[in-house]
């Protein structure tokens, strides 16, 4: 039996750490040994046990291996397992129809178990092919890699030399086994005696970091888009005492974003490694030495240990027409293509079973890349000649885009470039989005259709890619939206919905971003939840904190009972109602204000209290903060020539501050003034580093102590305010922070433990049971039910009523004197006018976006950029509470 050079080595590092599993179950066998000592972690020697027992469980026999791997221990044992047992193993993230039908594998693994399909290999295999990745990302191309024993130790051996790899190092699994570089930090640790801390969580997870520091990792790998999530959770202020350094490839980053890390390594004590490679090199072919990067961060660096490059010349290509600087002097030369030499290039490529009988067929690598050699002897990329596209860091084969689309019926070139795809098609008689989309593999959203009479192309009729490219880039002039990618309808849904909600360019949203990215808060969360809701057919918990991408992986919903509300849009509805009838004499119900407070609490560490950075941070509260207090401001300016209800101090919001204390009206706008106190203040407090990093480490534990804090003021609240004016001023702090605790908590211990707090501090505070009852009721409500379904009549008018919530609270004191006696009416009323007040913005907006969408509508000709036909990629916009949705199952909402 043929035993891998890594697998055989394994028994060598005996007792040592070689694997943490952080969340082993015991049900699993493949994790008794490590169970039964109470440790999520597997030594060398447990390691080696359980790959030979599986192994030996295949067979002797070498056959086809098809293995959907995971990061998690059984998928690692049952493919060190297959490479023991001398198979060839082709690793995927899934056994696909199209995969069975091309290579028709001898055994199917899954989910770590193996489904031998027969005794006694269907194929000829060649002795040295060991290993068959996808070449292509996820485009679906039965294209595979074929890769020798050879080429893994290789490229294994140069990457332990460069990083410098020893028994201590422990590196976190953040990219997928089945992806080359992720399983390249596989290979590089277990050779040299390293360890890996096996997880699937993102590095938007809390709970990732919290194993990572508790494991004591020492280096994880990152893809560019992993640097975008590592700047969103505050990456920059985390304490990995441990950690040794971070790797990058898998696409270029942006040479600001080298030069930030590598200096944000240099003074947190680690290494920024930036790499360059391919599936067909094993992984690696270059990397930049950290000491290099701040100085030299457009370059890739040098090649690995074992391996070499040279620059050979390439005839020219409609993709690039001018010459190239080769050499820095300045003058231009023709194009050279970045050639790899080394033990770890591929044997070939496989298209079919028979191909797996083939030797070395190559022995060099044509990169595709175009590159330049500096005068300090570092390789820069500076364009590529290839017909593939790198994005998301998926190898994207525009040629296979182009054929597919064309059995399509559709005539298109295609360009891509780190960030999404441009299709450029002739005059298409439907939406081509979804077809690029599904043979692409990449989401709706991040396809840009450019629909034109006539495709762009060369003197000689070869097609003018550089011209396809400009097609994508808006006109500077008018920032035509018309430009923008067309995605499927529900990803249009809710990149309109967004825009229009938070009043954004919709150029600006993006897949990868969220509702809180874009500036989301609680004055637009009711209409964007209900607009949400629409489009899915259900409301997910984190919709806020979720990327439009993933709301669109969603499958859809058709609930037979009415609508999911968030419980905080069903109190913010309440409480206004029962606040103004409370005020006009409709009926007395008090307390429902501060249940305001709690949900304020809530939202505001919900949608401020984020992973985004500290000054992010900052500016998104404030800017929430700003929206409340200048439409209150200008209301209250507006009143003061023609009333006496308010003073100076209220235009300023610092009644409850300045006074004056003994007037009876100026004190009816005390919610919105400490509303807005809270907030200012719990923005600055996170905005202190050290602040800010004790919350990002302990999310909920800071929350309780600052609820703690607080409740001193529950209890000792001082001689400042009067007894009866105490509960109507700042020193109602904790029903702002109980919200905030309630909105950190995030297991069932932790909401008891709120909730303990709440039934022993509300009682007693105003001394009046009623209104104790009330406000325990709201805020326990809030605790426990992050939705609440209901009939989609109640949904819609409690959506209304919460998004209008502040107008009808300002508007209303002028309005039910009106009424006189006639309680109903004069609350009727003030609900209206706020609602009325609340629309009047939007309608606006609404119009004027309308306008811009007629200014820029479809037309052919077009003076500004000759033969292109101009689409709305984006749906008209419709309220988040509009649509057939709520007319089609209006009447069997009450059964």
């Amino acid at each position: 039996m043929t035993s891998h050079p890594i697998v055989a080595h394994l028994r060598s590092f005996d007792d040592r750490i070689a694997v943490l599993w952080p969340q082993p179950t015991a049900s699993d066998a493949l994790t008794r040994a490590s169970v039964a000592k109470g440790l999520p972690q597997v030594t060398f020697a447990e390691l080696a046990t359980l790959v030979e027992e599986f192994a030996a469980g295949l067979g002797p026999e070498r056959r086809l291996v098809a293995l959907a791997a995971r990061n998690d221990l059984p998928s690692l044992v049952a493919y060190l397992g297959a490479l023991d047992a001398g198979c060839v193993v082709l690793l995927t993230a899934e056994v696909t129809g199209e995969l069975l039908s091309t290579y028709d594998p001898d055994v199917v693994i899954e989910d770590g178990a193996p489904r031998v399909l027969r005794e006694t290999s269907a194929h000829t295999l060649h002795p040295e092919l060991m290993l068959l990745l996808s070449t292509s990302g996820s485009t679906g191309s039965p294209k595979l890699v074929r890769l020798s024993a050879t080429n893994l130790l290789a490229n294994a051996s140069a990457i332990a030399e460069y990083l410098d790899l020893g028994p201590d190092d422990r590196a976190a699994t953040t990219l997928p086994m089945f992806y080359c570089y992720g399983l390249s930090v596989v290979h590089s640790h277990l050779l040299c005696g390293a360890s890996l801390l096996l997880t699937q969580r993102s590095v938007l997870d809390a709970a990732f970091w919290d194993e990572f520091r508790a494991c004591r990792a020492t280096s994880f790998a990152a893809v560019p888009y992993t640097i975008d999530l590592l700047d969103r959770v505050g990456f920059a202020d985390m304490a990995l005492p441990d950690l040794r350094y971070i790797t990058q490839a898998g696409g270029r980053l942006a040479p600001e974003r080298v030069r930030a890390y590598a200096r944000l390594g240099a003074h947190s004590g680690w290494r920024f490694f930036v790499m360059y490679g391919q599936t067909e090199a094993t992984a690696r072919m270059a990397y930049l030495p950290p000491d290099s990067a701040q100085e030299h961060p457009d370059c890739i660096g040098v090649p690995i240990p074992g391996g070499a490059f040279t620059l050979e010349p390439i005839a020219d290509t409609g993709e690039h027409e001018r010459g190239i600087d080769l050499g820095g002097s300045g003058i231009e030369s023709a194009p050279h293509e970045l050639v790899y030499h080394g033990p770890n290039v591929m044997l070939g490529y496989a298209t079919c079973p028979a191909d797996l009988a083939l030797g070395r067929t190559v022995t060099s690598l044509r990169t595709g890349d175009l590159a330049r050699r500096t005068p300090e002897g570092l390789y820069q990329v500076i364009g590529r000649r290839s017909r593939f596209a790198k994005i998301f860091g998926l190898r994207i084969d525009l040629q296979r885009l182009e054929t597919g689309l064309a059995a399509a019926g559709f005539t298109a070139c295609c360009v891509g470039d780190d960030e999404r795809l441009v299709v450029a098609v002739q005059r298409p008689a439907a939406d081509p989005t979804d077809a690029a989309a599904r043979l692409s593999g990449l989401p709706a959203a991040s396809v840009r259709v450019c629909p034109v009479t006539e495709l762009p192309r060369l003197a000689n009729g070869k097609p003018d890619y550089p011209a396809v490219r400009t097609l994508s880039a808006p006109s500077p002039r008018t920032g035509d939206i018309s430009m923008l990618s067309a995605p499927s309808p529900r990803s249009a849904d809710i990149r309109a919905l967004y825009a229009t909600a938070l009043g954004l360019d919709p150029a600006l949203v993006r897949p990868d971003r969220t509702f809180v990215d874009l500036g989301g808060n609680s004055l637009n969360y009711v209409t964007t939840a209900a607009g949400v809701e629409r489009a899915l057919g259900r409301l997910p918990a984190a919709w806020p904190t979720m990327t439009i991408a993933e709301l669109e992986r969603i499958p859809h919903g058709d609930s037979r009972f009415g609508r999911a509300v968030d419980t905080s849009t069903l109190l913010r509805a309440a409480a206004i109602v029962l606040i103004v009838s409370s005020h006009i004499g409709l009926y007395v119900l008090w307390g429902a204000a501060h249940v305001l407070l709690g949900v304020a609490g809530f939202n505001f560490a919900r949608f401020a209290v984020t992973g985004a950075p500290r000054a992010e941070r900052l500016r998104h509260a404030l800017r929430t903060v700003a929206l409340i207090a200048v439409p209150t401001a200008a209301w209250v300016a507006v009143t003061l020539p023609f009333t006496d209800y308010y003073s100076w101090q209220n235009v300023l919001l610092l009644n409850k501050i300045l006074g004056p204390f003994d007037s009876d009206t100026a004190g009816h706008l005390w919610f919105i003034e400490v509303l807005g106190y809270f907030m200012v203040a719990g923005a600055l407090l996170i905005r202190i580093p050290a602040v800010d990093a004790l919350e990002r480490r302990a999310p909920f534990w800071f929350a309780m102590g600052l609820l703690g804090l607080t409740l001193v003021l529950r209890f000792q609240p001082g001689t400042l305010y009067p007894d009866k004016d105490v509960a109507f001023s700042p020193l109602a702090a904790w029903f702002f922070a109980s919200g905030w605790a309630a909105a950190k908590a995030t297991t069932r211990w932790q909401r008891l433990l709120v909730s303990a707090v709440l039934l022993v501090c509300v009682p007693g505070y105003f001394g009046v049971p009623e209104r104790e009852r009330l406000v325990l009721a709201g805020l326990l409500v809030l605790v426990w039910l992050p939705a609440i379904r209901v009939p989609a009549l109640v949904a819609v008018v409690a959506a209304v009523l919460a998004d209008s919530s502040l107008f009808v609270y300002l508007l209303h004191w002028q309005v039910y004197p009106l009424f006189g006696q006639h309680h109903v009416a004069a609350l009727l009323a003030s609900l209206l006018a706020g609602v009325a007040a609340t629309r009047v913005p939007a309608v606006v907006r609404r119009r004027w976006e309308s306008s811009r969408h007629r200014e820029f509508s479809p037309r052919r000709g077009s003076t500004r950029r000759r033969g292109s036909l101009r689409w709305p990629a984006l749906p008209s916009v419709r309220s988040g509470l509009d649509g057939p949705d709520l007319r089609r199952r209006f009447a069997r909402q009450f059964r």
